[in-house]
């Protein structure tokens, strides 16, 4: 006879499953907030786009081409296409919400952050996905990231540079550790090396950030080409 968890174990089991996460964005956070306030933009205003917008890598994409005043078209088309991959993460992660209701469902996937997709797929690969579970993971996750880009954009002149102190490391260091978690050979690398090449080669000679949509394209071609090659040697 199956025994369901409780929600409170649920919710809190997915508060520890998610805690080295929770630190490993504390200080992106705090770099995301130093960055926005050398923009101009205020720790009221800061604290408003990471709660509101909840995706840091838009978030920093959107800084980088920050201006006064601000291109709004130029700034949602950057964000449209870093943000783009969540169709494909949603797609994935929808499939495994079968305990979740319609309105649930939908809620958690405004919190489809990628640390928190990673983990959420990696529990359905294990074990039942319950709503209890991801609001455990999405719920310190979410507060640590506002309040630590609040905490950024009050400390901004005393960070100042984030490259001098090695912060700007922390997120290509969690997204490193991230992929290595769905490593299954070869055909992973391979993935990577066609995503990384197109996003390298784009980034050198087209401006803006069409270098992410190739890199994801890049790595999504050779994920089906990988797919096909192996019905046809089945």
């Amino acid at each position: 006879m199956l025994q369901h968890s409780r929600p409170s174990g649920d919710f809190f089991a997915g508060m520890r499953a998610i805690f080295p996460l929770v630190v490993a964005v504390l200080p992106i956070g705090l770099v995301f907030g130093a960055v926005a306030a050398t923009k101009g933009l205020s720790p009221l205003e800061t604290t408003l786009m990471s709660a509101l917008v909840f995706a840091g890598g838009s978030q920093f994409v959107a800084m980088d081409i920050w201006t006064h005043p601000a291109s709004w078209i130029g700034v949602g088309f950057a964000a449209l296409l870093v943000n783009i991959r969540h169709v494909l993460m949603s797609a994935s992660i929808g499939t495994k919400m079968q305990s979740f209701s319609g309105v649930k469902r939908y809620v958690a996937m405004l919190f489809l952050a990628d640390e928190l997709w990673a983990m959420a797929e990696f529990r359905a690969g294990a074990t039942r996905l319950t709503p209890a579970w991801y609001a455990g993971i999405v719920t310190p996750f979410y507060l640590t990231w506002v309040g630590s880009s609040l905490t950024g954009a009050l400390l901004g002149a005393f960070f100042g540079n984030p490259t001098v102190v090695g912060l700007d490391f922390a997120f290509p260091a969690v997204f490193i550790v991230l992929v290595m978690g769905f490593w299954k050979g070869p055909e992973t690398g391979a993935v990577l090396a066609a995503s990384g090449a197109a996003s390298v080669a784009v980034h050198h000679f087209v401006p803006g950030v069409w270098y992410i949509a190739a890199g994801a394209l890049a790595g999504l071609a050779t994920a089906l080409w990988q797919h096909r090659a192996r019905e046809q040697a089945a």
